[in-house]
């Protein structure tokens, strides 16, 4: 089945923006906390998560007409957890230093609440492209989120910026941003410095929304009477 311009629109922004995981859902809370000490970190979960829910949501979305309702749960999670399998295997296949990195988070992908909660939603009840972009969407929007906490995260509490991109990369290395004798700042790389961080990008959301309601609300104004000779 396709889709319109207007639902790709709608469905990217609300996986970007309007319902992003980490800022308004606060799923995923687990991986958020532990793993973006760096920016490539949160970038590299993110992204493995952003293809577990866009191939589980189009492979639910497939088979949803044969799925009998009573069973939908269990299937749901051994197609999701058919995927991050196969994920976790061609990141230690191919990308073994960051494999060891992430570690137990990528498999722990599967127990991420969102995976579930949008294949339950939104994939269930929809056709294949729609949701297949549905889960890039979400992806996307933890994907920049958890970018954005692990660099400022990284930025703070070591004063570099692509720490580790040499795992993606190799013949790269990290940015030195603060002068090399910095001494770092410890709590913005342990999990109470996550918890601050993503307390005040929440804010952040919160104040830029509230903004946008009350320009709208705003009445237009007053046009100005046009100056005449006398």
């Amino acid at each position: 089945m396709l889709i319109t311009l207007s639902e790709i629109k709608q469905i990217s922004l609300n996986g970007v923006w309007k319902q992003n995981s980490s800022l308004v859902q606060i799923l995923g809370m687990c991986p958020l906390l532990a793993i973006t000490t760096t920016l490539v970190n949160g970038v590299m979960l993110s992204f493995a998560t952003l293809l577990v829910m866009a191939f589980s949501n189009f492979l639910v979305a497939c088979l949803r007409n044969l799925i009998p309702y009573e069973i939908r749960i269990p299937v749901f999670i051994l197609v999701a957890a058919f995927v991050v399998t196969v994920i976790d295997l061609g990141m230690n296949a191919y990308m073994h230093d960051l494999y060891n990195v992430l570690g137990i988070f990528i498999p722990l992908i599967i127990t991420n609440c969102l995976v579930l909660g949008r294949i339950e939603a939104f994939a269930a009840k929809n056709g294949p492209l729609g949701a297949g972009l549905d889960g890039a969407m979400m992806g996307v929007g933890m994907i920049w989120t958890l970018g954005l906490l692990g660099g400022i995260r990284e930025f703070i509490g070591a004063g570099t910026v692509l720490g580790g991109i040499e795992l993606v990369i190799p013949g790269t290395s990290a940015l030195q941003v603060l002068p090399a004798d910095y001494p770092g700042f410890l709590v913005a790389i342990l999990p109470p410095g996550a918890f601050i961080c993503l307390g005040c990008l929440v804010a952040w959301r919160n104040w830029v929304v509230t903004r946008a309601a009350q320009r709208a609300q705003m009445p237009p104004p007053a046009p100005i009477a046009a100056g005449g000779c006398h």
